[in-house]
């Protein structure tokens, strides 16, 4: 991704948002999420349940369905957190645990490298991602405490250490996969963390959101030729990314990033972390919800607000530290991974996978299971979704007689099968959570009765949160939601693309195929028997 300023895109005017009803007004809620502290009381309390789990992973009894970190993670927290995405939007990056060793890290650790240029993308988050997918197979995840436990402790040492050298928030951007699937996915959340009035920003002259809030006599040190409060912003043109136009300060470089200059000395407010500069910022990409420009914005200028369906997906505007989403093939990628991602995380759970998988090693004499799963994981995850969406689009530009490269083409469709992708995550583990949630009830029993507390006989025939008729219309609803959205998106992306109504419907009706046949796969998978992980039922 070429770096560069641009002056005509930092003097463009800001976006205009449109109207919607900001949650930071609504009387009881409001005041909760703008409360400085709100944050902090979440992380605390997901942080002392993260410590449960990983106690009772290494130290309680090692058969899942009776251990914490055998039903907390695999069943509970993933069905939560897509009905979060769904109603609410990234609220698990707000309230993340991971984030206080981080500002540990932040306020001990050094802090000062730049992340590395060749790493500034999300291919590295997609080879996270993959990792993940095959270890979770590899090593069944879902089926030891033990391993779950440590999962969670080198998630926390690796969000301390990535960001004790490595300045801003490195960690969440680039390298958390947790975070990754949650940017994409609340990409079809009904709120976003924008400006209210963008003729404010437009005379606004401190740019606090980007750089954070000073004392006044640091932020004045400037008078005599340090640095100005009122620094003009810049915009870098190929990722959106603002920059601090500075003077030279005790030898700081001429141009640094918002408040580099000054760290974290005399610092009340932080800006955002991620360079996510509020005026150009669309949408919730990169964005973890931490509201740390809320409460720097000395106009009171920033709102959570809830926004238009498929607003993000179907624009592409020049995005703060992102650039164009039509010209980040690694963005895409991301997409494209955890929409096709959906459908094989459910196939590793039914009768034909293990029966192919068994057919496989008894054909090509694999014995290891790791390999086996590396062979099988890298054909669906990777190699399938590579060749079915290139000649998707690949056709899409022939009937519509497009001009553009196909990796162009590519990173300007895959939004559309957000929506789909994100269905079929929401079908499939709800599907485990509507079964399986009562299950928490003797767990948290045992584990109370082994720290001699008194809990009760542990109600081990607890588990389903529904009848067992309500799970099939209800997950097939979230599929069929999905594909209607995705249909949706992908028209209003070729409208914009096309222009022509006549050529639109040519270059969308290779991914709205591909949508139905999707859609159709998960319909055939959500009638199979699953394995249920966590539970001591079996469907």
């Amino acid at each position: 991704m070429t770096v560069g300023t641009s002056q005509d895109a930092a003097e463009s005017p800001p976006r205009r948002s449109p109207g919607g009803i900001d949650l930071l007004r609504v009387p009881g809620l409001g005041p909760v999420l703008r409360w400085r502290h709100t944050r902090t009381v979440l992380q605390t309390l997901f942080l002392g349940l993260a410590a449960l789990i990983i106690l009772d992973g290494l130290f309680g009894p090692q058969l899942a369905p009776r251990n914490l970190a055998g039903t907390v993670p695999w069943v509970h927290w993933r069905g939560f957190v897509v009905l979060a995405l769904l109603v609410a939007g990234n609220l698990f990056c707000m309230a993340c645990p991971f984030m206080l060793p981080r500002r540990l890290a932040k306020r001990f650790g050094p802090a000062r490298l730049p992340w590395p240029r060749l790493l500034r993308s999300k291919w590295l988050a997609v080879g996270l991602l993959l990792v993940f997918f095959w270890a979770y197979e590899a090593f069944s995840l879902w089926a030891s405490p033990w391993l779950t436990a440590w999962v969670a402790v080198t998630y926390f040492a690796l969000a301390f250490v990535v960001d004790a050298f490595f300045k801003g928030a490195s960690f969440c951007k680039h390298v958390c996969p947790i975070g990754q699937f949650h940017f994409v996915n609340s990409m079809v959340s009904p709120t976003e963390v924008r400006v209210r009035d963008p003729d404010v920003c437009g005379t606004c002259t401190t740019k606090d959101c980007i750089r954070g809030r000073y004392e006044p006599a640091v932020a004045a040190v400037g008078s005599g030729g340090g640095f100005r409060s009122s620094a003009p912003i810049g915009l870098d043109a190929a990722s959106g990314t603002a920059r601090l136009r500075l003077p030279q300060m005790m030898g700081a470089p001429a141009e640094a990033a918002s408040g580099r200059a000054l760290g974290r000395h005399g610092l009340i407010q932080g800006g955002c972390e991620l360079a996510l500069f509020q005026p150009r910022k669309e949408g919730n990409g990169d964005c973890t919800f931490c509201l740390e420009c809320i409460h720097a914005c000395p106009h009171d200028n920033v709102g959570l607000v809830i926004r238009p369906p498929l607003q993000e997906l179907t624009r592409d505007p020049v995005r703060s530290g992102i650039g164009r989403l039509s010209h980040r093939l690694d963005w895409a990628a991301l997409a494209l991974l955890l929409s096709f991602g959906a459908f094989v995380n459910a196939f590793g759970m039914v009768e034909p996978m293990f029966a192919l998988q068994a057919r496989a090693s008894e054909m090509l004499g694999i014995t290891s299971r790791a390999l086996l799963l590396a062979l099988f994981l890298g054909l669906l995850y990777v190699v399938a979704p590579a060749l079915v969406t290139a000649g998707t689009a690949w056709l899409s530009r022939r009937w519509s007689g497009g001009k553009d490269s196909l990796s162009r083409r590519i990173s300007t469709y895959a939004w559309c099968l957000v929506p789909l992708g994100f269905g079929m995550w929401t079908a499939h583990y709800l599907h485990h959570l509507l079964i399986g949630g009562w299950t928490l009830i003797p767990v948290v029993q045992e584990y109370l009765r082994d720290l001699g507390l008194p809990a009760g006989e542990p109600r081990w025939g607890a588990g389903a949160m529904v009848p067992e008729s309500w799970l099939l219309p209800i997950e097939v609803a979230f599929l069929q939601g999905g594909l209607l959205l995705t249909l949706v998106a992908g028209f209003r992306i070729a409208r914009r693309e096309e222009g022509d109504r006549r050529r639109a419907r040519a270059a969308f009706l290779p991914w709205a195929a591909l949508a139905t046949l999707l859609c159709l796969a998960g319909i055939w998978l959500l009638l199979q028997p699953m394995e249920m992980r966590g539970t001591f039922q079996a469907l």
